[in-house]
């Protein structure tokens, strides 16, 4: 059966168009009027308000929608009125776009199914864009590299992108690179002939022929040994190979998707990846950010991995973890990141039944805040030459060569952690400070009483309940002059439609601004397309096009 998407009856024009779009998405829609039960629906996915949202029976309609864990959206006037239901995850300002609710609500779904199928928890927007780039990547057939340090999730990203794919009804087969030596990683790949080497008593289809026409995972690519990484290359161009001592071609179609925690520019450099292997495996890449640029998921991580270990290990009641045991987690660095949160608290469950952790209950390592390993300088790469032979480099100049690379990389890991700082200052209050609090008489985790609030205000949530997606007034007219507080380049720039001019004394912020405007004016605001052309998401530029309170033409909203 499919599944239903419930649309309210307030604005029958649009509910109308609402029901085609979703019809043609490949969703059942039922309309209901105001008030009206929605609890005994067949597959709930998405309940949206044309209108009345506000409304006591809309908010007993929300409420119910959210028991059944189905996302709330809503349609709203521009104009001030009652607040909207908590339950609401998304409004749309009128006049709203059928088709752009429709885009909006599919992927939503198609994000719930793939935390449903993976198990992936964050509801910040680093991992809300994760998720909507493997609802894109997903359908097609293209090859993908996961990139992210160790302990993020690669494999239930790429578990995600098989179980959303043409290809989800056949084999999804992972294969670990760096746990199998060189020639038992190619016969297990590739499989063997019978008398191929000492031991081989009887031929064996490797894993390729085992994932044909599925999906094989193929993880720390970058341990690959150069003469599998040739054989590798093969498959990726042609779908074909041999089986080791084998003459007989075999060919396979096979969607590869690659994962990393490694650098593979650096390895490339270094000799250690063929080069033309790591364009032909880059073709569509996601990077998954790491535990500590995400501290606003450890809450909900938590949550899910104590409800997972207490069905796992037998456990009894848990009560949960204290407040201050919580702000403990949330600024720890985690170096393993959701592993390693994961084996904390399933330490904790096990050890600690019955009773609420406190903060003396967390190991001294990450009470104390030092998040560091010891790190051990890697061997450097050697450059090879056609016939395969390396050179040998003497200790000085292999001491000379490791502490270089070790500097870019560690300038690199700065680079990227004073960015994710700036733009977490940016969003937040500058005296905001993250701290976990839990009202008196909240007991057990996930019963919904914990949650994480900011030092600026006690009550203040650190995402917003309801993101307004604001659309543009019809018929705004465009401003004859330059916008207040910047200069006129703008005024410039109009000699040369599509050009941004930069003076001085403009912010970064400033240009972006007129990227932005630039972009939605040629494509004559239409935000699908320009997010598009853009590089980003949606949301994102949604909240930019609200962050600069822009509209149609260019002008500041007043």
């Amino acid at each position: 059966m499919a599944e239903t998407v419930l649309v309210t009856t307030h604005d029958l024009p649009l509910a109308g168009e609402l029901r085609t779009g979703f019809r043609h998405a490949g969703y059942r829609v039922e309309l209901f009027t105001a008030g009206e039960d929605v609890t005994g629906v067949d597959e709930p996915v998405l309940l949206v308000f044309t209108g009345g949202a506000d409304s006591e029976a809309g908010g007993r309609q929300a409420g119910q929608a959210f028991r059944l864990g189905v996302p709330v959206f809503a349609v709203v006037g521009s104009g001030p009125g009652k607040a909207l239901p908590a339950e609401v995850a998304v409004a749309f300002a009128r006049p709203a776009d059928a088709e752009e609710i429709v885009l909006v609500g599919t992927r939503a779904i198609e994000r719930k199914r793939l935390r449903r199928a993976t198990g992936i928890v964050g509801e910040t927007d680093a991992m809300i864009e994760v998720l909507e780039r493997v609802v894109q990547i997903a359908p097609v057939d293209a090859t993908v590299l996961v990139t992210g340090e160790s302990g993020t999730g690669k494999e239930l990203v790429a578990r995600g992108i098989h179980a959303l794919s043409r290809r989800r009804h056949k084999s999804f087969i992972p294969v670990n690179v760096a746990a199998l030596s060189e020639t038992l990683l190619e016969s297990e790949l590739f499989g063997h002939e019978k008398g191929a080497f000492t031991g081989a008593i009887d031929s064996r289809r490797g894993l390729f022929e085992l994932a044909n026409e599925g999906t094989i995972f193929l993880d720390e690519i970058g341990e690959m040994p150069p003469q599998t990484q040739t054989k590798l290359l093969r498959v990726l161009e042609q779908q074909e190979f041999h089986r080791v001592g084998g003459q007989k071609l075999i060919r396979v179609n096979v969607r590869i998707l690659a994962a990393t925690n490694q650098n593979l520019q650096h390895l490339v450099v270094s000799g250690d990846f063929r080069k033309d292997l790591y364009y032909r495996l880059n073709v569509l890449t996601i990077e998954l950010p790491p535990l500590r640029h995400r501290r606003h998921d450890i809450p909900l991580l938590v949550d899910a991995f104590i409800r997972d270990a207490g069905e796992r290990h037998d456990r009894g009641p848990f009560r949960g973890i204290s407040g201050d045991a919580m702000n403990i987690l949330i600024r720890h660095r985690w170096p393993g990141n959701v592993r390693e949160l994961r084996n904390l608290i399933e330490s904790m469950v096990v050890l600690a039944p019955g009773r609420q952790i406190r903060a003396e209950d967390i190991p001294d390592d990450v009470r104390s805040g030092d998040g560091t390993l010891a790190v051990v300088p890697a061997r450097p790469g050697r450059a090879r030459h056609d016939d395969g032979s390396a050179d040998s480099l003497r200790p000085q100049l292999e001491f000379i060569f490791r502490t270089m690379m070790e500097m870019k990389v560690d300038i690199e890991d700065l680079r990227r952690e004073f960015e994710a700082f700036q733009e977490e200052e940016h969003r937040r209050e500058p005296s905001a400070e993250i701290v976990y609090e839990r009202p008196a008489g909240a007991v057990a985790s996930g019963s919904g009483e914990a949650r994480v609030q900011t030092g600026a205000e006690a009550g203040e949530l650190l995402e917003a309940d309801v993101q307004i997606v604001a659309e543009s007034d019809e018929g705004a007219e465009a401003p004859s002059a330059p916008g207040p507080g910047l200069p006129d380049q703008r005024v410039e720039a109009a000699a040369d439609p599509g050009a941004i001019a930069y003076r001085p004394g403009m912010t970064l912020d400033d240009m972006e601004r007129e990227v932005i405007v630039t972009v939605l004016d040629s494509v004559e605001w239409n935000r699908r397309q320009a997010a598009e052309m853009l590089g980003i998401g949606e949301r994102t530029l949604y909240r930019k096009v609200k962050k600069y309170g822009l509209q149609e033409g260019g002008e500041e909203a007043s």
